[in-house]
């Protein structure tokens, strides 16, 4: 136990207020973190997973968490440090298996229930609480507008701002009910632009009213719904500020707006200090004043070779007048709101880690909300959902988690399969091998991942693209499971790809339940309930028709429900799902004859009500 009040700022001394502000990056369960705040007074740290090696285990992350706090608790001012993360779920989570793999903002976005979000947000807060982390750097609260971001894609709850709203502020809410702090971000967004901010600056080009109508609302949502903190984007949005300054070092933007216009007195949170979006241009040693000076209040993840120089020149500054102790103060005292949780709670206990982490409740919530999450984006020839029966099915993907296990889910259900690893990026070896495959069977799955953003140019040959045109071509029935980004529509038959930089593969954006692959949680969630069909549509027939690993357990199909194709024409035949991804259809189907019509659960998506278990079931382990 430690004392349950904060310290007064009076009792500080200069040093160890700007060492507050500082969190510093750690890989793995370093006990070389626990030195630093021993040494510096640091306010806290961000955890990164070991690139190599065996991951941490939550009993060791629990250790590492109590080694920190005794640290930060030794010092002559005893303040808990913060412990972060980035566990966003889907492509972003730090913290692998046995921790319980999330669906990424789009894919809860695509299933529009805020009760998913809210509930699956509250078991990520208690799985990271009981490891010992205090905040997640979560949600992310950009709306994603270009097709061709490198960055953010299905980070984002989607291009809809009113329900990007809705989600990040039921994420808020779930986080903090599980006991971590929330973070909203990248303010003031992230979301349209073909620039990564790792490794140079985006230039927003909105004008004002537009940021207002699309960028603004989820930001201010989740500051209504009371977001702890909100995260700046290393970014330039010269009709928020004309003088191009990054968001993060930006007065206008980080005080006039956010501060003032918003209402918002929080803590202001840097994205890293160790990006090329905010340190091209900038001197290194004067980037945490500089954003001090705007009004930021937690300097993230400095270069940690900088640092020390970086926490002088704040002390400098102060002493010199250049900025004023008031001004520092009034960080420090939002940091130390941030923390009011952390005083007086108890130790990490590393058993209790291990049996509140991955828990059977925790997958089923997963479970449940990933079965609600696809979206069909075209289906010219109403052949979904598949009808059941034994056939003889080719599965063709970028790699073994989308090729084996989903062969082995179909198997598992009578068909006989044929598995063919494409590599990310199919060479015209591998298409011949696979459309060769393609004509003895009876169904052609392949399963894509970033299959837009891989053209031709940049050292990529747009392979994947290729290859499920040359299926297409074989006349055989072939479903194209999207599992990563929703640009497959995109890179289909008769579709350019966007014109972006080959990105390399990482995880579906619908995280596998129960420890299963992505592409066997992908086919399952694809077709457990009827997609709706064209009202006079004929079903076709295939020489021995198709199977489908859950057409056992299926309902009835719905004789006579609305037209819901898109992009038919452009597709050719080929249908389409999106796992897990919201407004598909509407932003990455430029092309589509017609936006789908609304269904009986929703525009474009295909889901029946289901029972919320009640939120006190979620906490137990």
């Amino acid at each position: 136990m430690n004392d349950p009040q904060p310290p007064d700022v009076r009792r500080m001394t200069l040093e160890d207020k700007a060492a507050q502000l500082f969190v510093l990056r750690v890989t793995g369960a370093d006990p070389d973190a626990a030195e630093l705040v021993a040494r510096y007074g640091i306010g806290g740290v961000i955890y990164f997973a070991p690139r190599s090696g065996t991951p941490d285990t939550p009993a060791a992350l629990a250790e590492f968490a109590g080694a920190v706090q005794r640290a930060a608790l030794a010092r002559p001012v005893p303040i808990p440090a913060t412990i972060g993360v980035d566990q966003e779920g889907g492509p972003v989570e730090r913290l692998p298996p046995p921790f319980t793999e999330m669906p990424g903002a789009m894919a809860l976005a695509a299933g529009r229930d805020t009760g998913d979000a809210r509930d699956l947000a509250a078991v990520t807060a208690r799985e990271l609480r009981a490891a010992g982390f205090t905040q997640n750097y979560a949600p992310d609260a950009d709306v994603n507008t270009d097709p061709a971001n490198p960055v953010i894609g299905v980070r984002s709850f989607g291009a809809d701002p009113a329900l990007a709203a809705r989600m990040a502020a039921a994420q808020v809410e779930g986080l903090r009910a599980g006991g971590v702090a929330a973070t909203a971000k990248h303010f003031p967004g992230h979301g349209d632009t073909s620039v990564d901010s790792h490794t140079g600056l985006p230039v927003i080009t909105r004008d004002r009213a537009a940021w207002e109508r699309v960028d603004l609302p989820p930001f201010a949502a989740a500051i209504a719904a009371g977001t702890d903190a909100v995260m700046t984007g290393h970014l330039a949005v010269p009709a928020l500020d004309p003088t191009g300054t990054p968001a993060t070092l930006s007065h206008p933007i980080l005080t006039g707006l956010l501060r003032h216009r918003l209402g918002f007195d929080g803590a202001i949170v840097t994205d890293a200090l160790d990006m090329r979006g905010i340190r091209d241009g900038h001197d290194d040693e004067r980037i945490p004043l500089l954003a001090l000076k705007a009004g930021a209040d937690v300097l993230l993840s400095p270069p940690n070779e900088a640092f020390p120089a970086q926490l002088a020149a704040i002390v400098r500054a102060v002493r010199d007048g250049e900025l004023p102790e008031d001004r520092l103060d009034a960080s420090v005292r939002r940091v130390l709101r941030l923390k009011r949780p952390l005083f007086g709670a108890p130790a990490t206990d590393p058993d209790a880690a291990e049996a509140a982490i991955g828990t059977p409740a925790h997958r089923d919530a997963v479970r449940a909300a990933t079965e609600r999450t696809t979206t069909l984006v075209a289906d010219r020839d109403a052949f979904l959902p598949l009808a059941p029966g034994p056939r003889t099915v080719l599965v063709t993907g970028p790699g073994p988690a989308t090729t084996r296990t989903l062969a082995d889910a179909i198997a598992e259900r009578g068909a006989t399969v044929n598995a063919h690893e494409t590599g990310p990026d199919p060479a015209p070896d591998s298409i011949a091998q696979a459309v060769s495959a393609a004509r003895g069977a009876d169904l052609v799955i392949a399963a894509t991942s970033h299959a837009g953003a891989l053209r031709p140019g940049d050292g990529a040959r747009g392979g994947q693209a290729e290859l499920v045109k040359a299926l297409a071509a074989t006349g055989r029935p072939v479903v194209v499971i999207a599992v990563r980004a929703p640009t497959t529509s995109r890179a289909s038959p008769t579709r350019p790809a966007p014109t972006s930089p080959p990105t390399p593969p990482r995880r579906s954006p619908c995280a596998p339940p129960s420890g299963r692959s992505s592409a066997r949680t992908i086919h399952e969630a694809a077709c457990p309930f009827p997609f709706p069909r064209p009202a006079a549509t004929p079903r076709p027939s295939t020489p021995s028709g198709t199977a489908c690993p859950t057409g056992a357990d299926r309902p009835p199909s719905r004789s006579a429900a609305p037209d819901r194709r898109v992009g038919a024409r452009a597709l050719d035949a080929v249908s389409v799902l999106v796992n897990g991804t919201h407004n598909a259809h509407r932003n990455w189907c430029d092309g589509a004859e017609a936006p789908p019509a609304p269904g009986p659960y929703g525009r474009g998506h295909a889901r029946r009500p289901r029972p919320r278990p009640p939120h006190r079931d979620l906490q137990r382990p």
